[in-house]
């Protein structure tokens, strides 16, 4: 189990501007990422050190945006003015989160402007709206070279996640030991009782530390 990337929603001014800006933020050169077509949206990679990337997403107009909960949550986020979605974790097993959540994750896949496919399972995505202190977790379909972050900058990574919500919480949907504490990525936890969800992001770049 391992953090995947983190998901920023596109602000008003769209998803190529947003993507432009935080790719500047920390050094970065945006790629474009493709269509996902079951979930209505398209994104901007930025690939980083350590396995890692931010996606910068955009829903579409398209009716698969309004079915999908993806779709529904980066809609939402983005009607809001933007910014950080959520966070992704990555495992090999999805079978005790089925188990869990008591039905089988669902696929999903993006088609790249080079027309490669990408293919994974994915579950807990409603989560993205009813409770989004909790990530998302999937399992990748497609080969290690093939993963988003492949090419990134190998002296930007992720530092830390501040996150509004209830550590408890979250250990508890991941299956982790109540003492468990990442070793690579910083997790900060404030307002246990406000609003939960992704608060902001630090990145440790050549020039320094980058909050977002």
């Amino acid at each position: 189990m391992r953090l995947d990337h983190v998901a920023y929603a596109a602000e008003p001014d769209g998803l190529r501007s947003t993507a432009a800006r935080l790719g500047a933020a920390l050094g970065v050169v945006p790629i474009d990422g493709g269509v996902h077509p079951r979930f209505g949206t398209r994104n901007v990679i930025l690939p980083l050190a350590e396995g890692r990337y931010v996606e910068v997403v955009e829903v579409l107009d398209h009716p698969s945006s309004d079915k999908a909960p993806f779709g529904q949550a980066v809609r939402a986020r983005s009607e809001t003015g933007g910014g950080w979605l959520c966070w992704v974790v990555a495992v090999d097993d999805l079978a005790p989160f089925e188990r869990q959540l008591g039905y089988d994750a669902p696929p999903g896949n993006r088609r790249r402007p080079d027309g490669v496919e990408l293919r994974w399972h994915q579950i807990g995505v409603k989560g993205l709206v009813t409770d989004p202190q909790l990530p998302y977790v999937l399992r990748w379909d497609t080969p290690a070279a093939l993963h988003p972050s492949v090419g990134g900058r190998p002296d930007v990574r992720i530092a830390g996640l501040q996150i509004a919500g209830d550590p408890d919480r979250v250990r508890t949907w991941l299956g982790l030991d109540p003492e468990y504490t990442p070793t690579s990525v910083e997790f900060t936890f404030v307002a246990p009782h406000g609003t939960p969800g992704l608060l902001a992001v630090s990145f440790e770049t050549s020039a320094g530390v980058v909050q977002i």
